[in-house]
């Protein structure tokens, strides 16, 4: 009856597993189920028990990591949380120094500073180079032109450029 114990404990981890996908909880979970064989053979606690730890050892050190980089190479990492918000643009709602500073990112006002001695007025753009905790640090945005900037601006040929014709 033991062996009964041993898959409801692989079942839970498994079912865990699905929520952290960190690929560490299915490996006690076979190791779990390593621990229901040998009980299934009538084999004592102590061996069952030796079997788990050894067979989620293995696991954990042999087929994890080979099983991550795999996954890795498959399936891209997607950045979450305050990671994701690297790269993004922000706009300052309060001056950004060294220091201190407050910019508007993702449509929520974030505590700042600059990685130089930049100053940062209000109004500008600037990009996130970082998160510090609950601190953007973040670096001024140079507007990037896009290749037809000056073609968009000459004058059509009534004189006007496309800005006024868009008005």
């Amino acid at each position: 009856m033991a062996w009964i114990w041993w898959v409801g404990a692989a079942l839970l981890l498994a079912v865990v597993e699905m929520l952290s996908v960190d690929l560490v909880l299915i490996m006690f979970a076979g190791g779990a189920l390593l621990g229901a064989l040998l009980a299934a053979l009538g084999l004592p606690v102590w061996v069952q028990i030796i079997g788990f730890a050894v067979a989620s050892g293995l696991l954990l050190f042999t087929l994890r990591p080979w099983l991550l980089r795999h996954l890795r190479t498959r399936v891209p990492l997607v950045e979450t949380n305050a990671a994701a918000h690297v790269g993004r643009t922000a706009v300052v709602v309060a001056q950004v120094t060294e220091r201190a500073g407050r910019v508007k990112l993702a449509g929520e006002v974030w505590t700042a500073r600059t990685r130089d001695d930049e100053v940062i007025d209000v109004g500008a753009e600037v990009q996130v180079v970082r998160i510090d905790g609950a601190t953007a640090v973040v670096t001024a945005a140079h507007a990037q032109e896009h290749p037809d900037a000056a073609h968009r601006n000459s004058p059509d040929p009534h004189g006007r450029t496309s800005e006024e014709t868009a008005l």
